[in-house]
Formats: C-alpha cells, sequence, structure tokens
C-alpha cells in the first residue's frame, strides 16, 4: 500500500481533523469534507489511505451511508495497520447507524477474531480492540441482545477497573448463562 509523502502530509491532515469544530463553524460541514477532499486529493488515485479519510470525514459530518462507500473501497483496495483497524470498526459503526446492525456484528466478529496484528502500529492497532466490543454490543444491543452486549462491555471494562476485575469478569459471564436464582450467590466483589 502507498504512503502519503512524508510527515508533512500526515500532519497537514492531522492539523485539519484537530481543527474539525472550528473548519465547520467557519466554512461548514461541506468545506471540512471538501477541506478533508483536498488533502485526500494529493494521493495516488485508488489511494485505500484517500478512501479511509473520506469516509471519515463523512461519518464524522453526519453522512454514515457515504461513508460506508468509502470505507469498504480503502478496505477493498488493502488498507492496512491501524488505519485498516479504525476502518473496519467506522464501518461497523455506520452499517448500524444505516440500520444494517447484523453486517455491522459480522463484521465485527470476523474482525475480532483476527490473528493480532505484527509490526510497528501493533500495540495501537491491539488498543482498539475494545472499541470493536463497544460497537459490537451497540450493534447486538439494536439486535434486541442487550444481556450479550453488555456482557462484551464488561468483559472489556473488567482490566481497566482498579478493583472488581474479577466479579466484573465473573458477572459478565453470568449475563450469557441462565444466571443465579434472584436470591442466589453473586460472586464476592475482588
Amino acid at each position: 500500500m502507498e504512503q502519503p509523502d512524508g510527515d508533512d502530509w500526515e500532519t497537514r491532515l492531522e492539523r485539519t481533523w484537530s481543527r474539525m469544530d472550528a473548519l465547520v463553524a467557519e466554512r461548514g460541514e461541506d468545506g471540512f469534507r471538501a477541506a478533508v477532499e483536498a488533502l485526500a486529493a494529493e494521493l495516488p488515485a485508488g489511494s485505500a489511505v484517500a478512501d479511509f479519510e473520506r469516509g471519515c470525514a463523512h461519518d464524522s459530518t453526519g453522512l454514515p451511508e457515504a461513508a460506508v462507500r468509502f470505507y469498504r473501497a480503502a478496505l477493498r483496495t488493502g488498507l492496512t495497520g491501524l488505519r485498516r483497524r479504525r476502518a473496519v470498526v467506522q464501518l461497523a459503526s455506520s452499517l448500524r447507524n444505516t440500520g444494517r446492525p447484523q453486517e455491522s456484528v459480522a463484521l465485527l466478529r470476523a474482525e475480532l477474531a483476527r490473528a493480532p496484528e505484527e509490526g510497528p502500529e501493533a500495540a495501537e492497532v491491539a488498543a482498539l480492540e475494545d472499541a470493536a466490543r463497544a460497537t459490537l454490543a451497540l450493534a447486538l444491543t439494536d439486535l434486541g441482545r442487550a444481556r450479550e452486549g453488555v456482557s462484551l462491555v464488561l468483559t472489556a471494562l473488567a482490566p481497566h477497573l482498579p478493583r472488581y476485575q474479577r466479579s466484573m469478569a465473573a458477572y459478565a459471564r453470568l449475563l450469557m448463562e441462565d444466571g443465579p436464582a434472584p436470591d442466589g450467590p453473586v460472586p464476592h466483589p475482588g
């Protein structure tokens, strides 16, 4: 996959995103998308990175259906690394937002089952696993599977808690089982 020329392009892209609110206030959402498009147009035709950034700009300005097309194109063209993981999570979110939660669930389940990323961005890619699980939980909720969604969120959250990790992990498992009787035992807080 091609890389944009030098850090200058990435720096200008980062600056554009960091100024999103100001640019939208100044130029409107169309103006913000045009700013991202101008940067994307600097990349070669068919660039996966360009399509990803276009998707992000549409998604961030309330146009998830257009974002879906760009994310799919970026992934089809061979987007890799951190941007690939972001594209999958964001595509799944956009699918959910456009009334396709089942597609979102399938996409995220496949993503979470992938072998861990290797290379310089491996840690950053892995760090987005909780975002994938949170998006999956929302899609499951849309499908009427809220218990499964809450279980995923608790499983993702538990390792980050300063206390109660064991308890929250146990509660997450219980949500997916029949669970204890209403007056039955609950795991002791860890």
